[in-house]
């Protein structure tokens, strides 16, 4: 069943609004909290209460050279829908954004109000909509044999029995999501074609981390 509020492919706005911001990592179907505090963001937070309750998460690509609206942006980002919002008493906006489908950047447009504003285009990306998939190919205890050393290794405190009743596509988002990569790292997780393959390169990404390796040339963005 399609859950409430979940918009229809042929119902995405064509026109977005996005938020660059380095190493926040937005997935289909993951919950990113964020505090919104600047005058242009919180001026996109209301425009987009007031229009959909939808903007995209990005990544500003450190390779990429600066653009008359601001850094260089990866290809790449997450449409989010926010599910939540608070007010602060001091003007800022606690809000949670829920990731709806991925989208490569078609074209920048003019900003507004401060806030950059891109084309997107979804159709890379369109079986990010389909809820209640199943994934197979997704090796769990591999996930779970490096994910142990890796947040020991880092200091991570877990709630292993929280870890353990998680179905593998949740956990798998919410790992890519919270776990402290690197933003290239980020990224590339973002491009995964498939939650399989996002496991694969977490596992990998662990265990290079355990291992002081260097990340792979094959662990990179588009």
């Amino acid at each position: 069943m399609t859950p409430a509020f979940h918009p229809r492919f042929e119902d995405l706005p064509a026109e977005i609004a996005i938020f660059p911001l380095p190493g926040a990592l937005l997935l289909p179907e993951g919950r990113l909290p964020l505090n919104i505090f600047e005058p242009r963001y919180l001026a996109m937070t209301q425009d987009s209460l007031a229009n959909g309750r939808m903007f995209g998460m990005i990544q500003p690509d450190p390779s990429a050279p600066a653009t008359p609206h601001g850094p260089g942006l990866f290809r790449v980002g997450c449409l989010g829908r926010l599910s939540s919002f608070a007010e602060t008493e001091d003007g800022r906006l606690l809000i949670t954004l829920t990731g709806l489908i991925r989208f490569r950047v078609a074209e920048e447009l003019p900003p507004r109000r401060g806030y950059r504003r891109v084309r997107a285009d979804y159709a890379p990306f369109a079986a990010d909509l389909e809820t209640g998939r199943t994934h197979p190919g997704i090796d769990r205890a591999a996930l779970l044999a490096a994910l142990r050393p890796y947040f020991r290794g880092r200091g991570i405190e877990a709630n292993w029995e929280a870890i353990e009743q998680t179905a593998d596509p949740l956990l798998v988002t919410t790992l890519a999501m919270v776990c402290p990569f690197e933003v290239r790292e980020k990224q590339a997780l973002l491009e995964a074609s498939t939650p399989a393959d996002r496991a694969a390169m977490l596992i990998a990404l662990m265990e290079m981390d355990r291992l002081g390796s260097a990340s792979p040339a094959d662990i990179r963005p588009s």
